[in-house]
């Protein structure tokens, strides 16, 4: 198990998760519902929504097996994602992407699961907040995106 941790700029609302090699784009991938869930997903890649458009707190994970232990938090999704070459890039939306922080993983197909907390804590003018994302890696099989727990808006 590893666990990275980031401050990253979350322009436009998201930051990213993605394989090295992907060239696929979430351009098309934020319809209403992926907003809503605060996750898009498209081939190789996982956006991640945030209530803040500011610097916030990312962990990632990566574990041999499922996490088995609940989590306290606003808002929990789950997929999957692709990531042949081995290579996780954690990165903001408008970072220069070969300067982005990299996570070595083994090759492969991976769940993830998004844990989104503290979404209630932003001061008034949106700027501020405890807000913290986290997600959680592990080999697996290819599934839809599920809503695990959805946020009380």
């Amino acid at each position: 198990m590893s666990v990275h941790k980031f401050n990253l700029f979350a322009d436009y609302h998201q930051f990213y998760l993605q394989d090295e090699k992907s060239d696929s784009s979430l351009e098309d991938s934020w319809t209403q519902e992926a907003t809503d869930r605060l996750l898009a997903v498209a081939p190789g890649v996982i956006g991640v929504g945030t209530v803040r458009n500011m610097t916030v707190p990312v962990s990632v994970e990566v574990r041999d097996t499922e996490p088995d232990q609940p989590v306290l938090c606003d808002h929990e999704v789950e997929c999957s994602v692709e990531l042949p070459s081995g290579k996780l890039v954690v990165a903001g939306c408008t970072d220069y992407f070969p300067d982005a922080a990299r996570i070595t993983v083994k090759p492969g197909t991976y769940r993830a699961r998004v844990y989104y907390s503290n979404l209630d804590s932003l001061s008034e003018d949106g700027l501020d907040g405890e807000d913290t994302y986290s997600v959680v890696l592990w080999p697996g099989t290819r599934t839809d995106v599920n809503v695990r727990k959805q946020r009380n808006a």
